[in-house]
């Protein structure tokens, strides 16, 4: 009766002492290995995967210790009992998880990763290899519209898995995270592609109806494309030149209030305006077919909508504004989500100035000339 290393190489479990396995493999410096548990109960040997967690191990080994010595019924395991149709039938019935905007591509993502696992899989049976088969399903195929799958898609699939493991966690579904931490794949989504103001004027000149002014404020303003396509009328003040958002219309839910340019100020009050308010645009919703139509016959190549927020942020950046008014004014929440919008080009760099220096000795760029010959 005691606690047990399961080798990552062979599977074979053997005492916590262990170093190398059988099959020679050093399981004492291994860092995905996992814990087991075996006593005896009414004169049968049991054995529960624990996770890889030698903390968890060693406080379930303690509590079955404690009861066998109480003469008390040993609880079973709370991971043997749930599997991952389960849970997931569970986690996304949350108030707290269907009232979030995203609650639709959080039930995409665990579905997808449910799935591939298999419903019935129960918690205990959960190990990493499972979500490390799963990504390489999905590097594998391609999306539905024939693209690679990117890394940071997968990323975005495992965590929200993750997340309602640690939820069960939380509400004593589970006992603990059966596959704990997991290192995210590398991702390289940062975006280097902004418009010269020319390609704009001819990405515009071939967008029509609706799409031109969101592709004109979406250029300008440093707004995404939800708060666009659902702007009302409402959330426009002339009178100080700003779009005032509410944190029920952020992504971040913090009230954000966005300068205007002059050219949407001029737009949108050359549009017709209803005596009661309403939505500036009136489908609410984003003509994809229209706008990638629009830039195919301008000649740009993988250009998304949402490279047209890099393109006001950068602007604004060029235009010599604060980083932090930047940052106030397009919701960025982090430094880190703030840099990826900003591009510095090699035209930039051209402008570099340098640092003055007195020379003192007139013969200096003699002697360096001399040294370089």
């Amino acid at each position: 009766m005691g606690i047990l290393v399961e080798c990552p190489a062979c599977k074979i479990r053997g005492g916590l002492k262990r170093k190398l396995c059988k099959c020679g493999y050093n399981v004492q410096k291994a860092h995905s290995k996992n814990y087991w548990i075996e006593y005896y109960l009414n004169g049968k040997r049991t054995r529960e995967r624990v996770g890889r967690s030698k903390q968890a191990a060693e406080n379930r080994f303690r509590e079955i210790q404690t009861a066998k010595a109480e003469k008390r019924h040993i609880n079973v395991n709370k991971n043997v009992l749930v599997n991952l149709g389960e849970l997931r039938d569970w986690y996304l019935e949350l108030s707290e998880v269907k009232q979030k905007r995203s609650y639709s591509d959080i039930a995409r993502c665990v579905s997808l990763v449910v799935e591939h696992i298999g419903e019935k899989t129960t918690a205990i049976q959960l190990e990493l290899k499972h979500i490390e088969d799963f990504r390489k399903y999905r590097l594998r195929i391609n999306s539905i519209r024939g693209r690679p799958i990117k890394p940071a898609t997968i990323n975005r699939n495992v965590a929200n898995f993750r997340a309602m493991l640690n939820r069960a966690v939380d509400y004593g579904k589970l006992e603990i995270n059966p596959i704990g931490r997991i290192k995210n794949l590398e991702e390289n989504n940062i975006r280097e592609r902004v418009l010269s103001q020319e390609e704009f004027e001819r990405l515009l000149s071939n967008c029509h109806g609706e799409i031109k002014g969101i592709v004109l404020i979406a250029y300008y303003l440093p707004m995404r494309q939800e708060e666009i396509i659902n702007l009302t009328w409402e959330e426009i003040d002339f009178t100080h030149g700003f779009i005032r958002l509410g944190a029920n219309r952020t992504k971040t839910k913090t009230v954000r209030s966005i300068p205007m340019h002059p050219k949407i100020i001029y737009y949108l009050q050359c549009l017709p305006r209803p005596l009661k308010g309403g939505f500036v645009f009136s489908k609410r919703r984003f003509p994809k077919k229209a706008y990638y139509k629009a830039v195919k016959e301008t000649g740009l190549e993988n250009f998304t909508f949402h490279d047209l927020r890099h393109c006001a942020m950068n602007n604004l950046r060029l235009a010599g504004n604060d980083h932090f008014v930047i940052k106030k004014a397009s919701g960025a929440k982090t430094d880190s989500a703030f840099k990826r919008y900003n591009l510095v080009t090699e035209e930039e760099m051209k402008g570099m100035k340098w640092l003055e220096e007195k020379v003192e000795d007139s013969g200096m760029m003699d002697t360096y000339m001399d040294t370089k010959a």
